[in-house]
Protein backbone atom coordinates (compact mmCIF):
# COMPACT_ATOMS: atom_id res chain seq x y z
CA UNK A 1 0.00 0.00 0.00
CA UNK A 2 2.83 2.36 0.80
CA UNK A 3 4.46 1.92 -2.60
CA UNK A 4 1.22 2.80 -4.40
CA UNK A 5 0.72 5.95 -2.32
CA UNK A 6 4.37 6.86 -2.82
CA UNK A 7 4.04 6.43 -6.61
CA UNK A 8 0.86 8.50 -6.61
CA UNK A 9 2.53 11.28 -4.61
CA UNK A 10 5.56 11.18 -6.88
CA UNK A 11 3.32 11.33 -9.96
CA UNK A 12 1.43 14.29 -8.47
CA UNK A 13 4.65 16.19 -7.75
CA UNK A 14 5.98 15.50 -11.25
CA UNK A 15 2.73 16.65 -12.85
CA UNK A 16 2.79 19.88 -10.79
CA UNK A 17 6.40 20.53 -11.79
CA UNK A 18 5.53 19.87 -15.43
CA UNK A 19 2.54 22.21 -15.34
CA UNK A 20 4.58 24.93 -13.60
CA UNK A 21 7.38 24.60 -16.16
CA UNK A 22 4.94 24.70 -19.06
CA UNK A 23 3.21 27.79 -17.64
CA UNK A 24 6.55 29.50 -17.03
CA UNK A 25 7.79 28.77 -20.56
CA UNK A 26 4.53 30.03 -22.07
CA UNK A 27 4.66 33.29 -20.13
CA UNK A 28 8.33 33.71 -20.96
CA UNK A 29 7.57 33.26 -24.66
CA UNK A 30 4.67 35.74 -24.59
CA UNK A 31 6.68 38.43 -22.85
CA UNK A 32 9.74 37.96 -25.06
CA UNK A 33 7.64 38.34 -28.21
CA UNK A 34 6.23 41.62 -26.96
CA UNK A 35 9.75 42.87 -26.21
CA UNK A 36 10.89 42.32 -29.81
CA UNK A 37 7.89 44.06 -31.34
CA UNK A 38 8.48 47.51 -32.76
CA UNK A 39 6.65 50.16 -34.67
CA UNK A 40 6.07 49.18 -38.31
CA UNK A 41 7.06 52.60 -39.65
CA UNK A 42 10.33 52.54 -37.72
CA UNK A 43 11.20 49.13 -39.17
CA UNK A 44 10.44 50.23 -42.73
CA UNK A 45 12.45 53.43 -42.27
CA UNK A 46 15.42 51.48 -40.88
CA UNK A 47 15.31 49.05 -43.83
CA UNK A 48 15.14 51.94 -46.30
CA UNK A 49 18.15 53.61 -44.69
CA UNK A 50 20.17 50.39 -44.84
CA UNK A 51 19.29 49.86 -48.51
CA UNK A 52 20.29 53.45 -49.30
CA UNK A 53 23.60 52.88 -47.53
CA UNK A 54 24.51 49.87 -49.67
CA UNK A 55 22.97 51.13 -52.89
CA UNK A 56 26.03 52.78 -54.45
CA UNK A 57 28.07 49.63 -53.93
CA UNK A 58 25.24 47.56 -55.42
CA UNK A 59 25.07 49.83 -58.48
CA UNK A 60 28.82 49.55 -58.99
CA UNK A 61 28.51 45.77 -58.73
CA UNK A 62 25.64 45.78 -61.22
CA UNK A 63 27.69 47.85 -63.69
CA UNK A 64 30.66 45.50 -63.26
CA UNK A 65 28.45 42.47 -63.93
CA UNK A 66 27.04 44.28 -66.97
CA UNK A 67 30.57 44.91 -68.26
CA UNK A 68 31.55 41.26 -67.83
CA UNK A 69 28.34 40.07 -69.50
CA UNK A 70 28.94 42.57 -72.32
CA UNK A 71 32.47 41.31 -72.91
CA UNK A 72 31.31 37.68 -72.93
CA UNK A 73 28.47 38.59 -75.30
CA UNK A 74 30.82 40.46 -77.62
CA UNK A 75 33.14 37.44 -77.79
CA UNK A 76 30.22 35.09 -78.53
CA UNK A 77 28.85 37.38 -81.24
CA UNK A 78 32.32 37.79 -82.76
CA UNK A 79 32.81 34.01 -82.88
CA UNK A 80 29.39 33.50 -84.48
CA UNK A 81 30.06 36.25 -86.98
CA UNK A 82 33.42 34.76 -87.98
CA UNK A 83 31.85 31.31 -88.25
CA UNK A 84 29.25 32.71 -90.64
CA UNK A 85 26.23 31.58 -88.63
CA UNK A 86 22.89 33.01 -89.66
CA UNK A 87 21.53 33.90 -86.20
CA UNK A 88 24.30 36.40 -85.35
CA UNK A 89 21.95 39.40 -85.36
CA UNK A 90 19.54 37.71 -82.95
CA UNK A 91 22.32 36.78 -80.51
CA UNK A 92 23.85 40.27 -80.71
CA UNK A 93 20.47 41.88 -79.99
CA UNK A 94 19.89 39.57 -77.01
CA UNK A 95 23.27 40.31 -75.41
CA UNK A 96 23.00 44.04 -76.09
CA UNK A 97 19.47 44.05 -74.64
CA UNK A 98 20.62 42.35 -71.45
CA UNK A 99 23.35 44.94 -70.91
CA UNK A 100 20.90 47.80 -71.52
CA UNK A 101 18.48 46.16 -69.08
CA UNK A 102 21.10 46.19 -66.30
CA UNK A 103 21.76 49.91 -66.81
CA UNK A 104 18.03 50.73 -66.90
CA UNK A 105 17.36 48.70 -63.74
CA UNK A 106 20.09 50.57 -61.87
CA UNK A 107 18.62 53.91 -62.98
CA UNK A 108 15.06 52.94 -62.06
CA UNK A 109 16.14 51.69 -58.64
CA UNK A 110 18.03 54.93 -58.00
CA UNK A 111 14.90 56.93 -58.73
CA UNK A 112 12.73 54.53 -56.70
CA UNK A 113 14.82 54.97 -53.56
CA UNK A 114 15.33 58.68 -54.17
CA UNK A 115 19.11 58.56 -54.39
Amino acid sequence: MKTNSFKAAKRLVLSKITMFTLAWLTLNYIFSVSCFAQDGNAGIQEATNKVKGYFDTGCDLMYAIGAIVGIIGAIKVFNKWNAGESDTNKVAAAWFGSCIFLVVVATVLKSFFGI
